[in-house]
């Protein structure tokens, strides 16, 4: 009989315990998502920003761009109509270079002065042409170049405006990205004020007597005192911090969608007692669970949001080594945060 009851106690234990550390993991999941949504938000706004100046950047480099492709382009229509009327004064020259040979031959039998007056024409057209040449493949030359400049920047240009248009489209990204991060985040804190409201008018009567309710980092931070739970080195809930807990178990029963972490917290005066306490990491860890059982017992909270942690002496609210600051210290912290499922989502399509 009493192996078998043993046998129980153990197997009750262990489903404790692996309740408690899935709960934990999920707690943390929640304040990691958190988190990584604030830093993904601030990244990607630093991004835009960047973003916005290469875009800012590429527009002035194309407005620069098209103003030099304007300006081949009128240049070489420049050239191409001084080649056309170089060509033109060539094909003239030719012809008066063919009209100058033909007078050449009739007079071969003339006398020696028109003959020599002729030849001189002659030579001083034959110069003329080819300087007129030489000048027309230095215009053909530099048209070919200009040309390969204006196909150069016209490419240019192009590959400019994909690159403009790709970075138009990761803005555009990053801000619908950036706005549903905020959208999420902007929704969960509107829930969390309100949950803050309704848990702080819950237990306003609570206030004078060690209780505080506070809204920090998106989550909901719920303080109570050693004097309003339990009697010193104990673990059984005093009636009037039950009463306080049972008012907070009916406001916390309505909200399926968030983690709630019980954590006890102790001074640094180490632990006087005896029996299944050893030190103030169990006695921490005991009122803590005491806590989570009793808002189990009294409300219909789901277990799966709760977990109980002992954090003993080492989150003090206050280092000195006072009176004072040893019974602030003495407390049991109930913080509640909004699942953000909707914002592992969104990190999630990173």
């Amino acid at each position: 009989m009493y192996s078998t009851s043993k046998k129980i106690f153990f197997a009750s234990l262990s489903a404790i315990l692996l309740s408690s550390c899935v709960a934990e993991k999920r707690f943390q999941d929640e304040v990691s998502a958190r988190a990584q949504a604030e830093e993904e938000r601030a990244r990607l706004k630093s991004e835009n920003i960047d973003l916005k100046a290469t875009e800012a950047d590429l527009t002035n480099k194309m407005t620069d761009y098209e103003r030099q492709l304007e300006h081949l382009r009128k240049d070489t229509t420049v050239l191409s109509s001084t080649m056309a009327r170089l060509t033109t004064n060539y094909d003239k020259l030719n012809e008066t270079y063919d009209k100058l040979l033909e007078q050449m031959g009739k007079l071969r039998e003339g006398n020696a002065e028109d003959t020599k007056k002729l030849t001189t024409e002659l030579q001083e057209a034959r110069k003329d042409i080819q300087g007129r040449e030489d000048q027309l493949h230095k215009l053909e030359l530099a048209l070919a170049n200009r040309e390969g400049n204006l196909d150069a920047m016209r490419a240019e240009l192009d590959r400019s405006k994909a690159e403009l248009e790709d970075k138009r489209l990761q803005l555009l990204v990053r801000s619908k990205r950036i706005s549903d991060l905020e959208g999420v985040l902007a929704r969960k804190d509107s829930a969390v004020v309100a949950l803050k409201n309704n848990i702080a008018n819950a237990l306003l009567g609570f206030a004078d007597q060690g209780l505080t309710v506070e809204q920090k980092n998106g989550k909901v931070y719920v303080s109570m005192e050693e004097q309003l739970l339990f009697k010193s080195g104990s673990w059984v809930v005093d009636p009037k911090g039950k009463e306080a807990l049972v008012k907070l178990g009916k406001v916390l029963q309505t909200q399926p969608e968030v983690g709630i972490l019980v954590e006890g917290h102790t001074d640094n005066v180490p632990y006087g007692g005896s029996g299944n306490v050893a030190d103030n990491w169990d006695l921490s860890v005991k009122r803590a669970t005491s806590i989570v059982k009793l808002l189990v017992e009294t409300s219909s909270i789901n277990p799966i949001q709760l977990t109980a942690a002992g954090r003993s002496e080492y989150s003090p609210l206050d280092s000195a080594n006072t009176k004072e600051a040893k019974a602030k210290n003495r407390r049991t912290e109930i913080i509640i945060t909004p699942k953000l499922n909707e914002l592992f989502k969104i990190l999630e399509g990173n």
